[in-house]
C-alpha cells in the first residue's frame, strides 16, 4: 500500500469546529437543567443526575466517533452530516413532557427527563471533538491531533461560563433555546467546511490507512494501558462531582455553584493537554503537597462551610485534574487509536460520575465518595518526590522497614489528635498538618506509603469525629441531601440539620417540647401570623405549610383549623413519624401531609382552599427558585382566600431575596410587609426575615396591629421579577 497524497489540513478551521462545538455543548448543559428547574428545584443532586445523563451521552458520542472512523473519511462526513440535519429537526430544545416520578425514584426519572429532552443532539455534538482530530489527523503532513483537544476544553469552559454570566441574566429560556438553535446551525455549516477541505484533499480512506507498507504499525495497547486510562478519567470525573455535592451541601446548591467544579475540570484538560506542557508539569510535581495540604481537610464533617476552605478544595480539583490528566496524556496512544483513546476516557469519565451520582449516594450517608476519591488520587500521584534532592534518600536503606515505620507513626500521631477534645484539637492541628506533610514529603515515591500517610491524616483531622455520627446512625442521605440529627445544650435541644443550614429543634424535656424555635418563634414573621389567625382570618382557618422541617409549625395550630404541609422529600416526614421530632405528632396528628413537589401539589388543591399559606421550603442554603417566580406566585393566589395571607421565610445567608419578593408583590398585585425578627430573640429562637403579602391590604394593616410588632414596607424591587422563563439569581448574592 502506498500512502494517501494529500493537502495539509487547515488548523485554523479544525479548531474552529472543535471550539464552535464543545462550547454548544457545555451552554446547552446548563440551559436544559434551567429548563428543568420548575420541575426539580435546586437539590445539589438534580446537577449531578444531569451531569451523569451528560457523561453518558458523551460516551455514546465518542463510540458513535469511533465507529464512524473505521470508514473513510468522505463517507463519514456523509453519515454525520446526514445524522446531524435529522437530529436538528428535535430543535428548538423544549422539555419533554414526561409524567411526574414518583418520590424516591428521582434519581432514575432525572436523567431519563435529560435523555429524552437533549439526547441525538447533544450525543451528535459531543463528537465533534475526537470526530474532527480525526479528519484532521487523516493527513500525513498534520501533525499531533492531541493538542487539539485543549481547544475542545477551553471552548467547552468558555460555553460553561458564557450562560450564567450573560445568556441567563439577559434572555428568556425561549430566546435561549432558539440562541442555541442557531449555534447549532453555524456548528453544521463548519462540520460541512471541515468535510469538505478533506474531501478537496483527498482523504478517501480512514486514518490507519495512511501509512506506507514498511511503515512501523503503532504497538497494541496492553489492558494494563487501558485500565489505568480508565482510572486517571475516572477520578477526575468523580472529583468534579463529590466537590460539587460537597460545597453545594456546606455552602449553598445554586448554579453558579455547580458550573465552577465542571468549568475548573474542563480547563485541567486545556492546560494537561497543551503542547507545552510546563504549567501540566509544575502543577503535577506539587499536586502531592496540596493533597496532603488541603485534601487532609475533606472528612470534616461542616469545615466546607468556611470560604477559605471551600475556595482551597476547588483549587485542590484542578490541580489534581491537572496532574492526572497529564499523565493521561503523556499515556496517550499513536493517533491511529485517537478515538478509541477518547471513547476509554469518556468510559472512565461516565464511571467516576455512576459512582458518585448513583452508587455513593446509596452506599453512604454522608460525602464520603470525596475523600475515597481523592485517596485514589494519592495513590495515582503518589510515585513521584518533590524535592530532586529526596530521589536518592532511599539508595541503601531498607526502604520497605523505614515506610512501615512512617505509616504506623502517622496513623499513631491521627489517632492521638483525633482522641482529643475539639479546642485542643484546634491547638494541635496546625502541628499536624505539617508533620503528617513532611512524612508524606518523605514517603513520595512508594504509593501504597503516601496513600496510607493521607489516609490517617484525614481520619486524625475530623475523619474520626465523622465517621463516628455515621456508626451513631445520626445522619440519613436522600435525594435531596443530607440531614443530621444532633443533640445540642448539653442534650437539652435535638436539632436537624441540612449541610450547615439548621432546619429545626426540638427541647428534649417534656415540659418545653412544644416551644416554637429556631425560625419559627412567636417574635418571627410566622409566629405572629399564627398566633393571630383567629383575629385575621377568623375561627377554623385552613392553614397550608410548604415545607415541613422539624414540624415546628404544628404546635401553632389552634382547635377547629384545617392543616396541611406540602413536603417533597419523604425522608423528612420520617423525622416526625418515627418520633425523632414529636411536634407533628403531638400537636397536628390529624393534619394532612402531601409528599410530592409543592408547586404541582399546590396547583391540585381547591381554588381558595387555604386562608394561610407559609412558604419554607430551603434545602440548606438553596433557593427552589422555581418557588419563587410569577407563575409560582400565580399558582399561590390562585391556593388562597381573596383575604388570604402568603407568609415567605427569606432567611438566607448567601443571598437577600427580599428585592426579588418585592419584584414579585409589584408584578401580580400583592401588597407586602417585611418582618426582621433579629435582636432580643428567646433562647433557641434563630434570627428569621419572613414576609407578609396579601392581595387585601387592610389584612397587613391588621396584622401590625393585632401583632403589636414591627412591620416594615417592602424594600425597592428588583429590576425584573424572576419567571419560569427569565431567571438569574446573580444580582441577589450577597458577594
Amino acid at each position: 500500500m502506498t500512502a494517501i497524497v494529500s493537502t495539509p489540513p487547515r488548523r485554523a478551521l479544525f479548531v474552529l469546529v472543535i471550539l464552535t462545538g464543545s462550547f454548544l455543548l457545555f451552554l446547552v448543559q446548563p440551559l436544559v437543567a434551567r429548563f428543568a428547574l420548575p420541575l426539580l428545584g435546586g437539590a445539589p443532586n438534580v446537577w449531578n443526575s444531569a451531569m451523569l445523563v451528560f457523561q453518558a451521552l458523551l460516551l455514546g458520542g465518542y463510540a458513535y466517533a469511533h465507529v464512524l472512523s473505521r470508514m473513510p473519511v468522505r463517507r463519514q462526513a456523509v453519515w454525520h452530516l446526514g445524522l446531524m440535519a435529522l437530529a436538528g429537526l428535535t430543535l428548538p430544545i423544549a422539555l419533554a413532557d414526561l409524567p411526574p416520578p414518583a418520590p424516591g425514584w428521582e434519581v432514575l426519572w432525572v436523567p431519563a427527563l435529560f435523555a429524552v429532552t437533549i439526547g441525538p443532539v447533544f450525543l451528535l455534538v459531543s463528537a465533534q471533538a475526537s470526530l474532527m482530530q480525526r479528519w484532521f489527523a487523516a493527513s500525513s503532513e498534520a501533525g499531533d491531533p492531541y493538542p487539539l483537544y485543549a481547544a475542545s476544553n477551553l471552548g467547552s469552559f468558555a460555553g460553561l461560563l458564557t450562560y450564567p454570566l450573560w445568556l441567563e441574566p439577559r434572555f428568556s429560556l425561549g430566546v435561549q433555546s432558539w440562541i442555541w438553535t442557531a449555534g447549532y446551525g453555524l456548528l453544521f455549516v463548519l462540520v460541512a467546511l471541515a468535510a469538505a477541505s478533506r474531501w478537496r484533499g483527498g482523504a478517501v480512506a480512514p486514518v490507519d490507512a495512511v501509512v506506507e507498507d514498511d511503515a512501523p504499525r503503532a504497538e497494541p495497547v496492553s489492558p494494563r494501558r487501558i485500565a489505568m486510562w480508565v482510572a486517571l478519567a475516572a477520578v477526575p470525573s468523580g472529583l468534579m462531582l463529590s466537590t460539587t455535592t460537597l460545597l453545594t451541601t456546606d455552602i449553598m446548591a445554586m448554579p453558579l455553584l455547580w458550573v465552577i467544579p465542571l468549568g475548573l475540570y474542563l480547563l485541567s484538560f486545556s492546560v494537561a493537554f497543551s503542547q507545552g506542557g510546563d504549567w501540566a508539569a509544575i502543577l503535577s510535581r506539587y499536586a502531592p503537597l496540596m493533597l496532603l495540604l488541603v485534601g487532609s481537610l475533606a472528612m470534616g464533617s461542616g469545615g466546607q462551610s468556611n470560604p477559605a476552605v471551600a475556595l482551597a478544595m476547588v483549587a485542590l480539583l484542578f490541580i489534581l485534574a491537572v496532574a492526572l490528566h497529564n499523565r493521561l496524556y503523556l499515556l496517550r496512544p499513536d493517533p491511529s487509536q485517537l478515538t478509541f483513546f477518547y471513547l476509554v476516557v469518556a468510559a472512565g469519565g461516565a464511571l467516576g460520575g455512576v459512582f458518585t451520582a448513583l452508587v455513593a449516594p446509596v452506599l453512604f450517608d454522608w460525602v464520603y465518595e470525596h475523600a475515597i476519591l481523592l485517596l485514589c488520587a494519592a495513590w495515582l500521584i503518589g510515585d513521584r518526590q518533590i524535592l530532586p534532592m529526596a530521589e536518592g534518600f532511599w539508595d541503601g536503606l531498607p526502604r520497605r522497614r523505614i515506610m512501615v515505620g512512617l505509616v504506623v507513626a502517622a496513623v499513631l500521631v491521627a489517632w492521638g489528635i483525633a482522641s482529643l477534645d475539639a479546642l485542643t484539637q484546634a491547638d494541635f492541628l496546625l502541628i499536624l498538618v505539617f508533620v503528617m506533610a513532611a512524612l508524606g514529603v518523605i514517603a513520595l515515591g512508594v504509593r501504597w506509603a503516601f496513600a496510607a500517610i493521607f489516609a490517617a491524616l484525614m481520619i486524625g483531622n475530623g475523619g474520626w469525629a465523622t465517621m463516628g455520627k455515621s456508626l451513631d446512625g445520626a445522619r440519613t442521605r436522600s435525594y435531596f441531601g443530607i440531614y443530621e440529627v444532633t443533640l445540642a445544650k448539653d442534650g437539652a435541644l435535638r436539632q436537624l440539620t441540612h449541610g450547615t443550614t439548621l432546619h429545626g429543634q426540638q427541647w428534649t424535656d417534656p415540659v418545653r417540647a412544644h416551644e416554637p424555635t429556631s425560625y419559627y418563634g412567636h417574635s418571627a414573621g410566622i409566629g405572629l401570623a399564627l398566633d393571630n389567625a383567629d383575629a385575621l382570618l377568623g375561627p377554623g382557618a385552613h392553614v397550608g405549610v410548604v415545607g415541613l422541617g422539624t414540624g415546628t409549625l404544628a404546635c401553632y395550630r389552634r382547635p377547629g383549623q384545617d392543616w396541611t404541609f406540602f413536603e417533597i422529600d419523604p425522608t423528612v416526614l420520617a423525622y416526625s413519624q418515627d418520633g425523632t421530632f414529636t411536634f407533628l405528632r403531638d400537636c397536628a396528628p390529624d393534619a394532612d401531609v402531601v409528599i410530592g413537589d409543592a408547586r404541582l401539589k399546590l396547583a391540585e388543591q381547591p381554588r381558595g382552599r387555604f386562608d394561610l399559606l407559609a412558604i419554607d421550603a430551603f434545602s440548606s442554603d438553596s433557593i427552589p427558585m422555581h418557588l419563587m417566580t410569577q407563575e409560582a406566585f400565580a399558582t399561590y393566589g390562585e391556593a388562597l382566600a381573596d383575604d388570604g395571607v402568603l407568609m415567605v421565610h427569606v432567611s438566607n445567608r448567601y443571598i437577600d431575596l427580599s428585592p426579588m419578593i418585592a419584584a414579585l408583590a409589584r408584578a401580580d398585585g400583592w401588597h407586602g410587609r417585611v418582618r426582621r425578627d433579629l435582636t432580643g430573640l428567646g433562647e433557641a429562637i434563630t434570627p428569621s426575615i419572613w414576609i407578609a403579602l396579601a392581595r387585601n391590604e387592610a389584612v397587613l394593616n391588621a396584622l401590625e396591629q393585632e401583632s403589636q410588632s414591627d412591620w416594615e414596607a417592602l424594600p425597592p424591587p428588583a429590576r425584573r421579577a424572576w419567571t419560569d422563563d427569565n431567571a438569574s439569581i446573580l444580582p441577589l448574592i450577597r458577594w
